[in-house]
């Protein structure tokens, strides 16, 4: 009788590690958007402040995100005057637990600002 409660246990649990396992994992790829979404303001922040022509912050942004710059939305706001704010922010679309449950989808955002140099 209880040569297979071992196996029954182990069917019992598997499903709940997974589950516990792809969470995780899911986390790491959320956290890890979150830094990339970061960085990508600051390089676009750090354009806006340098060049008048937000084209060019547009364009540092989407180059540090990579392949994600075609779901991002971003928006630049700069100011003519020498020593105010420009301020860029990033939205990125994503699906959480994608495979598991069918997704249900977040918006991770960014924003970063810097003194307009020029």
């Amino acid at each position: 009788m209880e040569r297979g409660t071992a196996v029954v246990e182990f069917a019992l649990v598997l499903p709940l590690v997974l589950a516990l396992l792809f969470g995780l994992v899911e986390v790491a790829v959320v956290a890890r958007s979150e830094i990339q979404l970061l960085h990508a303001a600051r390089e676009g922040a750090r354009a806006a402040a340098a060049s008048p022509d937000t084209a060019d912050a547009v364009r540092a942004a989407k180059q540090s995100l990579g392949e994600a710059a075609s779901s991002a939305r971003i928006s630049v706001s700069r100011p003519a005057m020498v020593g105010e704010r420009a301020t860029v922010t990033i939205r990125l679309r994503h699906n959480v637990a994608a495979p598991i449950f069918g997704g249900f989808p977040i918006q991770p955002s960014a924003n970063a600002s810097m003194r307009v140099e020029r």
